[in-house]
This record gives structure tokens, sequence and C-alpha cells, in this order.
């Protein structure tokens, strides 16, 4: 009588095999069943590659490889370009949603996405894999364009117009806490605003209405270094949900400067 050892039989190829592709949708796992030996040895090859690249190679790969693809598809929710069009407009951000903007931006998101998993390429591989695969997933690009978008606004906005802005919201601490002191400790951080007197948060002084001056390169990249792409996904998609999640009105935050009391943190 043979003894037992108490350990599982190793999985056989064949069924490791199948796991994996069980996985794919029904069309990939077929496509993938069906070459032959010699292209499977091209996809184990890119398998590899992938594997072993950077974050950031990933994203340069992913846009070159899936950009032309993701730009036809994302432009079929024709519903959610023209809200968020409609939303930049009232906004006064002047970013027009064609392809070139739309490829810049699907680019972005994967250099974001790079940075928000650093050190975890398998997680970043497998966002941008939903993003390519996934419908809701697409439709996140918009919701990201637009949040995007008015976090730059925000990064432009001196502190006095910061104040004003987050007064007309509803929930002022949520707002302050979100994107507001982020925001401003990126300003003190980077010395775009320095501020005299740390201990006021909001004071009456020169820095406190000074108009950051941050070239849209520089923007781009504080603005990723300072919220996820989750963040921003999220700040679009709260507004296309509901327009007035962020209650704004130009002419008052943009308008002439205003008599405002300091307060102590």
């Amino acid at each position: 009588m043979s003894k037992r050892t108490g350990k599982k039989a190793a999985p056989s190829e064949s069924s490791s095999a199948e796991s994996i592709l069980s996985m794919l949708p029904p069309e990939a796992q077929q496509w993938a069943e069906s070459l032959p030996w010699k292209q499977r040895r091209f996809v184990l090859s890119l398998c590899h590659l992938m594997c072993a690249a950077s974050p950031e190679m990933q994203a340069g790969f992913l846009d070159d490889y899936t950009a032309d693809g993701l730009i036809s598809k994302v432009l079929e929710d024709r519903d959610t370009k023209q809200k968020v069009s409609r939303y930049l407009e009232e906004f006064n951000v002047n970013t027009e949603l064609d392809t070139i903007a739309l490829r810049s931006y699907i680019r972005q998101f994967y250099i974001h996405s790079a940075q928000d998993v650093r050190g975890q390429p398998d997680l970043y591989l497998e966002s941008a894999l939903k993003l390519v695969m996934s419908n809701t997933e697409r439709n996140n690009v918009f919701n990201y364009i637009l949040g995007f978008e008015l976090i730059k606004m925000m990064f432009r906005m001196s502190w006095f117009q910061h104040e004003k802005l987050y007064r007309l919201q509803r929930n002022q601490d949520e707002f302050i806490n979100t994107y507001i002191r982020p925001i401003q400790h990126t300003h003190k951080i980077n010395r775009i605003i320095v501020p005299k007197d740390e201990r006021l948060f909001f004071a009456r002084r020169d820095y406190f209405v000074q108009k950051p001056v941050i070239g849209e390169k520089k923007l781009v990249e504080l603005a990723i270094a300072t919220f996820t792409t989750e963040t921003t996904t999220n700040f679009g998609f709260s507004i296309i949900r509901h327009s007035q999640s962020l209650v704004f009105d130009y002419d008052y935050i943009f308008g002439a400067e205003q008599e405002v009391l300091s307060y102590t943190e």
C-alpha cells in the first residue's frame, strides 16, 4: 500500500494553461488556443518583455500599440464627450476634445497609473488591460480628463481664489482637505508660493493673492505627483453624475479682490 504524503499533486501543464486562458474573454481564449507553435513563441516573448519592462516603458508601448484603437472606442461615447465638453466650457477651460488631445490624455493616463502603483507593475498592467478591454473603464477616460483639467485650473489659482472657490462648496472641509490643502502644499514645497507666515492657513498677504506661474509641462508633472488617477477620475465622475457637486462662479472667483478675514488653522 502506498503511503499518503499529504501533498497535493502538482497541476499539469495543460491544466495550468487552461486555467490562465479561462481568464480571457471567450474570443481571446479561442484565438490564443488556435495559434500555431511559432506564433505562440511570439506571444510568450511579448509577455516576457512586458513583465520585465518598467512601468514607464509599459506605458510607452501601450500608447503606441493601443492608442489609435482606444481613441476610436472612446469617441463612440458621444454623450459623455458632449457632457465633458460642456462642463469644460462652463469652467472656462479651453481644451478641445479632439483626437490629438485624447491620444495625449490616454498616454498620460498610462503614465499617471504607472506612478500610482510604482513598484507593483503587475497591478499597473492589470489596470491598463482593463482600459483596453472594458467599456466602463474606457468611459473613465472622459472622467479623468475633466478631473485633471479642473485640477490644473486650481493649481493656477491664487490662494485667495482657492478661498473663494471653497466657500462656494456645500462640504467645505472635505473640499479643502481633498483638493486645496494638497495643491497648496505642492505650491509650498516647490516654492511656487512662499508663505511668510505658515501658522496661518489663509492670510491677507502678498503671497495670498499671488498668481502661481507654472509652465504646462511642470503643471502636468505636479498634478500627477499630487493626485492619484483614482482621485482625479472620481473628481470628474462626480461632476458628470451631479453638476452641482462642484459649485462654480467664474466672475466671483476670478473677479476683483475683496476684503477677507484671515483665520488660523
